[in-house]
């Protein structure tokens, strides 16, 4: 396993670090039984990156391809501890708002993944105890604290343990969870029809 933080430059240095890490594995790409990727929500470009890779890993080493959630991934080590409060995956989306998906005890969701507002997001939690996890957990937890409930966060990881991305895509059904990018919000660049520069009319 290898991790590399960088800001920028995501596409040239993918594929060189899965290199990398598969020179270290006995077998290599054929000892491959199935690939997993995270497919959001995040950004526009590193999850088009992201998936392109995976799609194309999988269909050289001819094995299904599956995607799994950036919440679901953050949420998952929480769920797997089983206690009493509900579990809440949040990544920051700006501007306010979160990508936001809680679950109660017993697996029960309370909040389906989805954009919002912080404050919209925390009251639909009515009083429950709360552990929050993601990007977005420390915003989260300070609005839900001032909304008098009881709150645990994470530390505010940048992306979720890549042992819970292959454990769910270990478990995830092909037909049910494509490698597709799963953004819940427009883009934020939208083209400019008023700069489209016009074309001549052809004579005939």
């Amino acid at each position: 396993m290898e991790t590399l933080p960088i800001e920028r430059g995501h596409a040239e240095a993918l594929l060189p670090l899965i290199e990398r890490v598969m020179a270290q594995v006995e077998g290599g790409f054929a000892s491959l039984d199935r690939i997993a990727v995270t497919v959001g929500p995040g950004s526009f470009t590193g999850l088009r990156v992201g998936i392109s890779a995976a799609r194309a890993i999988a269909l050289a080493a001819n094995v299904p391809c599956v995607g799994v959630t950036t919440l679901a991934a953050y949420a998952a080590p929480l769920i797997m501890l089983q206690d009493a409060s509900v579990c809440v995956a949040a990544i920051d989306a700006r501007h306010g708002q979160v990508y936001v998906q809680a679950v109660a005890p017993r697996s029960m969701t309370l909040i389906t993944p989805r954009i919002a507002p912080v404050r919209e997001a925390v009251r639909m939690l009515g009083q429950a105890s709360i552990r929050v996890v993601g990007t977005g957990a420390e915003i989260f937890a300070q609005d839900a604290r001032a909304f008098g409930l009881n709150v645990i966060a994470s530390d505010p990881a940048p992306y979720p343990d890549i042992v819970y991305v292959a454990r769910l895509g270990l478990v995830a059904d092909p037909a049910s969870a494509p490698p597709r990018p799963y953004y819940l919000r427009a883009p934020d660049a939208k083209p400019q029809a008023h700069a489209r520069i016009a074309r001549a009319e052809q004579e005939t």
